[in-house]
């Protein structure tokens, strides 16, 4: 009876406001698992910000019910946030994933120092049990190898996790999603499913990752010059078709950007990657070799300022550069939010005259995953009795949950949620429980903090409207301003010198209005700060930061 009594807590502390950041608890008494643990790269408005992170508080606070960690694939948007996860953790905690994602974890965690992690690698069709979670495995495929979902059985209830997915039946690996696991999970019945959204809104099936093949052999074949082939340097299946087509027509591999050198290495040393050691050179040798018998593999797909092709496109890469001869391929979709970045590289590219291909002109990327007909088939392979959609932007969100209306799913048993609600499920019923505290946290260059929107509108503003400093010398007996000093910084009227007297009379009568002698140098700098700020967007029509510092003498 006190087993039907417990709950098993199922709350998502990201991934269900944007692509990315994505973080699951599942908590039942005494026993908890974490599925994923992503993060999110900054918009424009998150001036300064280097990553984003989900407030993984309730895990901290939870950590003495912590049996394991579940990734379910190697995406950035899955584990970039695990290394300061594990900082943050009193105890080592396992983590279980495929070979190839702990590969890529590892390297991760190497860079922030953290030693001896406690890998347990599994395989498709692997169980494990943490505590009184019985956990089964999966294959599934995704834009990475060696992608797994999960199926968690509880005493409350059980729960299906698909992790990303499209249902590929040509994968360039050969390893299909394991459907009979999926069926089997089914027969024996799933009271709630967690599928990924982010394609909701696509109609029709995804195209299989094996039919940008042809298109990039054909680039790569008849391209006069080098071939440099922008990727995500995760997708290890789009970099194997770029190695095929590059050895089927005589050319040589490079490989640069610190992360493209990094997987490669490790997807080859673990059999995800075949390519000969011949076939590949060293950036620094690419000049002995005709132009015609090179293609670069690189970063960048995604207009970092600071990947492979952005230096490149800029001159600025240390031994590769781009002509107007050579050929550039950019393999990937723009994240929602670097739209602006890839088109600055691609106008950089044009200035340069070489000749661009990406997937507006012809067939050289594929999504990973899948589309409306793809998350219908698998709803209707899993039939949960409940559902909540995961992985996307509301919209996505409420675009699968039409989706699952449209297969029979009762509306009234389909979940769409925000980060940090819970579901409770109790004797295989599920409701909606009390909140937890959600949110997210900056990585700000090696300072981790809560988000703070003062900082943020801080910076909002400086990057507008500048800044200007009000140094005011004030007599203490009489009140009197005997030296006032302005500096500006990004402003328009720094060499204005009408403006800045008048300023200067501004703050003058500013302090001379002060007739009580005992006012806070507080108060006065408070209507210092006031005077002047409004004096200048009388004048200008801008608000600069205005910092004011008064000296008593």
């Amino acid at each position: 009876m006190a087993a039907k009594k417990t709950p098993l807590k199922i709350i998502p502390l990201g991934g269900l406001d944007g692509i990315g950041k994505n973080m699951t608890v599942f908590e039942y008494g005494n026993d908890m698992v974490l599925v994923d643990a992503g993060l999110m790269f900054p918009d424009d408005e998150q001036l300064g910000i280097d990553l984003v992170l989900p407030d993984y508080t309730y895990v901290l606070e939870n950590e003495h019910k912590l049996r394991g960690i579940i990734i379910t694939h190697g995406h950035e948007d899955h584990t970039g946030a695990l290394p300061y996860l594990l900082m943050d953790l009193q105890h080592k905690v396992p983590i279980f994933s495929s070979s190839l994602t702990l590969g890529f974890i590892e390297g991760k965690l190497n860079e922030h120092r953290i030693r001896s992690p406690k890998f347990v690698e599994v395989v498709d069709g692997a169980t494990v049990k943490l505590g009184v979670f019985d956990i089964t495995f999966f294959a599934m495929t995704h834009s990475i190898p060696a992608a797994l979902g999960v199926c968690m059985r509880t005493p409350a209830g059980s729960v299906m996790h698909t992790g990303d997915f499209k249902l590929d039946q040509t994968p360039i690996d050969g390893k299909t999603p394991n459907y009979r696991a999926i069926n089997q999970c089914a027969a024996d019945g799933v009271d709630l499913l967690l599928s990924d959204s982010t394609n909701a809104t696509c109609t029709g099936f995804t195209q299989s990752e094996a039919a940008v093949g042809p298109a990039l052999r054909h680039i790569i074949k008849n391209a006069p010059g080098r071939v440099f082939v922008a990727s995500f340097a995760s997708h290890i299946h789009r970099l194997q078709q770029v190695c095929d087509a590059s050895v089927a027509v005589g050319r040589k591999v490079v490989v640069t950007g610190r992360s493209m050198v990094t997987n490669t290495r490790v997807a080859r040393e673990l059999g995800y990657l075949h390519i000969k050691d011949e076939d590949i050179i060293d950036a620094y040798d690419v000049d002995d070799i005709p132009d015609d018998k090179v293609v670069v593999l690189c970063t960048g797909s995604q207009g970092e300022p600071l990947s492979a092709l952005s230096r490149m496109a800029n001159g600025e890469h240390k031994s590769l550069s781009i002509c107007e001869r050579d050929t550039v391929i950019i393999s990937a979709t723009p994240v929602p939010g670097n739209e602006k970045s890839v088109a600055g590289i691609i106008n950089a590219l044009s200035k340069i005259g070489c000749a661009i291909y990406d997937k507006s002109q012809t067939l050289v990327h594929v999504s990973g995953h899948g589309s409306q007909e793809e998350l219908k088939l698998m709803l209707a392979m899993v039939r949960p009795t409940y559902f909540m959609p995961v992985h996307g932007e509301a919209m996505h969100l409420r675009a699968h949950a039409g989706l699952a209306r449209e297969i029979g799913i009762a509306k009234e048993n389909i979940f769409v949620v925000d980060n940090g609600d819970t579901l409770e499920m109790r004797n295989h019923r599920v409701r909606i429980g009390a909140p937890v505290e959600s949110g997210v946290v900056y990585v700000d260059g090696l300072s981790v903090t809560d988000a703070d929107p003062v900082v943020l509108r801080d910076r909002q503003k400086l990057s507008k409207d500048g800044i200007v400093t009000c140094v005011v010398t004030v007599s203490r007996r009489h009140r009197k301003a005997r030296d006032i000093e302005i500096y500006s910084r990004g402003v328009s009227f720094a060499n204005d010198d009408e403006l800045n007297r008048d300023a200067q009379e501004v703050v003058r009568g500013r302090v001379e209005k002060t007739d009580s002698a005992d006012m806070g140098v507080d108060q006065l700098r408070r209507g210092i700060r006031n005077g002047l700020s409004n004096f200048l967007w009388n004048r200008t029509h801008t608000r600069p930061m205005v910092i004011t510092v008064v000296l008593e003498v």
